[in-house]
């Protein structure tokens, strides 16, 4: 069975109109989309999904930044979801990331970093849960 992960297209990618390059680049890749949304987010909603670093310095950035506009909700699932993904997506700081990554391509800085996917099962877990119900997972 293929593993699942976790993903978001950030506000800076849906507003810069990244959206459809973004998901060729993880169609490309052989990742099933399992379920896809689109929404705006609360402050609130983004405190709960990034609660983990509630105590950085850069949490209020963050889940302002995160609920600034339209993002792009995903599960995809393929082998070894969650390490492809991470290494598709490339380094958190676009300057880092490797050529032909999304993040090398559609990316500002590391804040404004396109995209996010899941770390780990665990994340992944917490994270699907966090936006989709069960019946939304095909």
């Amino acid at each position: 069975m293929a593993q699942r992960t976790f993903s978001i297209i950030k506000p800076d990618a849906v507003r810069n109109g990244a959206t459809g390059a973004i998901l060729a680049e993880i169609d490309k890749a052989g990742f099933q989309i399992v379920a896809i949304k689109k929404q705006s987010i609360s402050k609130q909603q983004a405190e709960g999904f990034y609660y983990v670093h509630r105590e950085r310095p850069f949490f209020d950035a963050l889940t302002t930044f995160m609920s600034s506009g339209p993002l792009v909700l995903m599960v995809l699932g393929k082998e070894n979801a969650i390490a492809d993904l991470r290494k598709l997506m490339g380094a958190t700081n676009p300057a880092n990331a490797e050529e032909g990554t999304i993040r090398k391509k559609f990316a500002a800085s590391i804040q404004e970093n396109a995209i996010h996917g899941s770390d780990g099962e665990e994340t992944a877990a917490f994270e699907i849960g966090y936006w989709f119900a069960g019946y939304e997972l095909i």
